[in-house]
């Protein structure tokens, strides 16, 4: 029996948290876990150490897996029996940084966590590149292992509506290119479907370009599934992403998708969506008018859809983790051991 033991915060509806959850289910039995939960609320410094000294504490005599954005949480665990999975380098990109804060994120989060752990998971082979390009981490100490899909995303048919189709955007931070897609779309008969709250200058344009559009925030996990089985095409642009789960979640309800050709989107989506620059308003437009055009190309994507998700389902990516479980316990027998 291997002891692993979960670290993570208690928000229920982070999608970093769901998805761990799917795979705890489908862990095999000779898997025995539990969860902690980091307890500060405010991110100040002081919580922030209340945290690392509480998980020292509890993290013998076990496997210790850091799933949530709390890297520095290592600093103080078995190194030997720790492992971190880290989702994305996105700090790196946000333009509105200071180089004090970037310095200390690239040490405290990246750097000296990566150091102190046995095992790094990184959520695509995009995101190692990343990485090994901030670190002087040897390649073979870093692991990937996709997320999975949720459960809930299911096929659903539906007539594709040629005549104004719904196109889903998933997102609104800086990197989800929500502004480029806004002008892309301008003159093309359809309606966008925004998950999440647009800022002044995304609202602004999409007055200015008179686009028939919606949105919602804070949706449930329920109600997410059901926007991309009302919608008829996922249009996820975005300029960053470590893995893009709004792919493969269009995948398994087969929807047609266009995304970007950077970053882990190529990776994620495989065959299975229209690729374009998300940096060339041209080009996202181009590929947003053949999915909608052309019909055996859009038929072809859903299709190379049903076969990518396969990749990512949950009790594939479970296992991969009871192995890497498997072999960091067998490298540690007597730290581990009662």
């Amino acid at each position: 029996m291997i002891k692993v033991s979960f670290y993570q915060t208690k928000s229920e509806n982070l999608s970093i948290n769901i998805l761990f959850e799917i795979v705890k289910q489908h862990l095999p039995g000779s898997i025995r876990f539990s969860t902690e939960y980091f307890s500060y609320s405010d991110g100040s410094l002081p919580a922030r150490i209340h945290d690392i000294a509480s998980v020292a504490v509890k993290s013998r005599k076990q496997i210790n897996h850091i799933i949530g954005d709390f890297n520095y949480a290592s600093l103080l665990m078995p190194g030997t029996s720790t492992i971190l999975t880290i989702h994305d380098l996105y700090r790196f990109y946000v333009q509105k940084t200071s180089p004090f804060k970037l310095f200390l994120f690239k040490w405290l989060w990246l750097r000296l966590p990566i150091y102190r752990v046995s095992v790094v998971t990184a959520v695509s082979q995009c995101t190692k590149n990343e990485i090994l390009k901030y670190t002087k981490c040897h390649p073979d100490k870093i692991r990937v292992i996709y997320n999975c899909i949720w459960p809930d995303f299911k096929p659903v048919s539906k007539i594709f509506n040629k005549a104004k189709p719904v196109l889903l955007q998933v997102g609104t931070r800086q990197n989800k290119n929500l502004d480029r897609i806004i002008q892309a779309i301008d003159g093309i008969s359809c309606k966008l479907d925004i998950i999440g709250e647009p800022e002044g200058e995304t609202l602004r344009l999409l007055e200015q370009y008179k686009i028939d559009y919606s949105w919602a925030k804070n949706l449930s996990k329920a109600a997410v599934v059901e926007k991309y089985n009302d919608c008829d095409m996922l249009v996820f642009v975005s300029t960053f992403e470590g893995f893009g789960m709004p792919i493969i979640e269009a995948n398994a309800v087969e929807r047609a998708v266009v995304t970007s050709n950077l970053s882990a989107m190529p990776e994620i989506a495989g065959n299975s969506a229209c690729l374009v620059d998300p940096f060339n308003i041209a080009s996202i437009r181009q590929g947003i008018k053949k999915v909608i055009e052309d019909d055996a190309y859009r038929e072809g994507l859903v299709a190379a859809g049903r076969k990518n998700k396969l990749r990512f389902e949950a009790s594939t990516i479970a296992n991969q983790y009871a192995q890497l479980y498997k072999e960091v316990a067998s490298r540690d027998k007597n730290h581990l051991k009662d």
